[in-house]
């Protein structure tokens, strides 16, 4: 019995422990919703950010140009201290 309130308590604390990897930059909580890393291109990453609690699309996050691809094909620099700086530190250690 208490060891089956272990489990149910332990399941419950899981999830919200790991919503999400989420830092402060400039003032705003930024977390990384959802990430897939490709397998062809490994500096490749496609993610979707919340930035204050807004779900942006995925995009394509290219480490070696230091841009992003919007969905609409859009070419975007990273900027110093930015979302795309984070996938790339963080990711590809």
């Amino acid at each position: 019995m208490i060891l089956s309130l272990i489990v149910i308590n332990w399941t419950i604390i899981i999830p919200s422990a790991h919503a999400g990897f989420c830092r402060q930059i400039d003032d705003h909580q930024v977390c990384i919703v959802k990430i897939k890393r490709s397998a062809k291109n490994y500096w490749e990453y496609r993610a979707s950010v919340k930035i204050e609690q807004e779900t942006k699309p995925i995009e394509l996050y290219d480490c070696r140009q230091r841009h992003r691809l919007t969905q609409e094909g859009g070419i975007i620099p990273f900027k110093s201290n930015g979302v795309g700086q984070l996938i790339c530190r963080v990711l590809n250690r």
